[in-house]
């Protein structure tokens, strides 16, 4: 029988929001796991996300989440991949509440978006977009919540 991949989780808030408890971040985390990961989550405010944005990506505005890996995890076991996801607090509120959702179903979608990311999911066309998409719907129902890209979303 296959063992359960590991998490080595550090949340940072930097922010001055309210975040989500450790544990409840670790279950959402431990849900998107395929692999042993070592990531850092962490919390900021519009200006180090527009920051990072810009510097990383030449976008010069906040993002809801960037997700940075850095290879083998600094346990140096095999297969371990260590990274950072930055969530910015206040893009994430803005979002939650035009789209009608609870602020804590959309940070629950943006860190399983992040740990896909980290584990090689990405969305850069049609077809990459739509497994990826499939994938987080399948986690978030398995942590109760529901499809993140329905019309008619409800907690």
């Amino acid at each position: 029988m296959k063992s359960q991949p590991t998490l080595t989780l550090c949340v940072q808030q930097a922010s001055r929001h309210p975040i989500p408890v450790r544990a409840t971040l670790r279950r959402w985390a431990l849900a998107a796991l395929k692999r042993n990961v070592e990531v850092t989550l962490r919390f900021v405010d519009a200006q180090e996300s527009r920051s990072l944005n810009r510097d990383f990506r030449g976008k010069d505005d906040a993002t809801n989440v960037l997700t940075f890996t850095y290879g083998q995890g600094a346990s140096g076991r095999t297969g371990n991949i260590a990274g950072d996801i930055v969530l910015c607090m206040p893009v994430l509120l803005r979002e939650a509440k035009a789209q009608r959702k609870p602020w804590r179903a959309h940070c629950a979608h943006l860190v399983v978006h992040g740990l896909l990311h980290l584990q090689g999911y990405d969305h850069e066309n049609d077809r990459e977009a739509r497994k990826m998409e499939a994938r987080e719907t399948a986690i978030l129902a398995h942590l109760g919540y529901p499809d993140p890209y329905s019309d008619t979303f409800r907690e």
